[in-house]
């Protein structure tokens, strides 16, 4: 069958393997489509160092049911659309035993330490299985990344309350910006593009910020009636941006973390401890994260076309891939169809 392969920095190849054997307790699963993350991204370019190469990319799935092992529920039929939660989880380490498998020491993404999901067919365990009639399987490409963002949200408590700063619209912060709506906050997104911004009210945020052409500080002071935001997201992973979020969270704020920064970051730590901070890391996502994309997708009001910026065949990958990489801020989720 036909496999995407990323051999080494700027090096994907279309391959030829072996169809999965489908054995007891697991689904063979039709992949339709996948999308890359912005961890392939880094993949492809060499800048991911939790990646084994050389790996099959993709964890952002969305598939129909082929078959069924022996001792499989009859939840889950022949036929369904469906996506997978692409973790593992050891069930032992002290995340596992805290009930957060989603950040287990030991675990390993689709597509980063365990090859991933751009292929024809895969088999998974029935209970990474995640289906559900409603939604098509374009659309549930897209409920993992948005699952992310969904659970830095539960990550900082937000409530109706609050005012949430999202540093970052991408896809992941795209999910905490609707998340954080839904939870009835007022919500300030901030990102260097225009179009993004746009999206990004459609979204839910009452406000926005271009921090390339206008003064974050001075907009979140007006914002906020001088106190700064209650939660800021950082969804980024940049020096500037996480300098940012303890810079201008409001005293007792939380400040929740998702994005990797590639080098260290200078902070001023007075305001650690001034502001008397929570400052949470945030890792994939929880199974009620998903379900509760899945129920947001569920709406309608999702403008998933928008959110799509191209859908490739598995042997133009290398040209998404370029294309993403030269121009970084104009993407949110480019699909391989399958």
């Amino acid at each position: 069958m036909k496999a995407i392969t990323i051999l080494g920095k700027e090096q994907i190849v279309v391959t030829d393997i072996d169809k999965p054997e489908l054995g007891a307790g697991e689904v063979l699963l039709k992949i339709k489509y996948v999308g890359f993350c912005g961890s392939d991204l880094n993949t492809y370019l060499g800048k991911n160092p939790m990646v084994q190469l050389p790996v099959i990319p993709g964890h952002e799935i969305g598939a129909v049911v082929e078959a069924v092992g022996d001792n499989v529920p009859g939840s889950i039929e022949v036929g369904a659309t469906c996506t997978v939660n692409p973790y593992t989880n050891c069930g032992h380490c002290p995340s596992c035993r805290n009930g957060r498998p989603n950040a287990c020491q030991f675990n390993q993404t689709f597509g980063v330490q365990r090859d991933g999901a751009m292929c024809e067919y895969i088999a998974v365990p029935w209970q990474k299985v995640i289906p559900d009639k409603d939604i098509n399987a374009r659309d549930f490409a897209l409920v993992e990344p948005m699952s992310v963002g969904f659970h830095a949200v539960s990550r900082a408590a937000v409530t109706d309350l609050d005012i949430v700063l999202v540093i970052g619209c991408g896809m992941i912060g795209v999910g905490a910006i609707v998340r954080a709506a839904l939870r009835g906050a007022r919500v300030v997104a901030m990102d260097m593009d225009d179009e993004k911004l746009k999206l990004a009210q459609r979204l839910g945020a009452a406000y926005t910020i271009n921090s390339k052409t206008e003064d974050v500080h001075a907009r979140l002071q007006e914002i906020t009636d001088g106190t700064g935001p209650d939660v800021v997201v950082e969804a980024v992973g940049a020096p500037v941006t996480y300098q940012t979020a303890i810079n201008e969270v409001a005293f007792t704020g939380r400040v929740v973390c998702i994005g990797y920064a590639k080098t260290e970051i200078a902070f001023e730590t007075k305001y650690f401890v001034q502001k008397e901070l929570d400052i949470r890391g945030s890792r994939n996502a929880m199974p009620e994260d998903f379900r509760a994309v899945m129920e947001y997708m569920k709406r309608g009001t999702c403008p998933v076309d928008q959110l799509i910026s191209g859908i490739y065949k598995p042997e133009q990958a290398q040209q998404a891939l370029e294309g993403w990489s030269a121009n970084p801020g104009k993407v949110f989720r480019i699909l391989i169809e399958f």
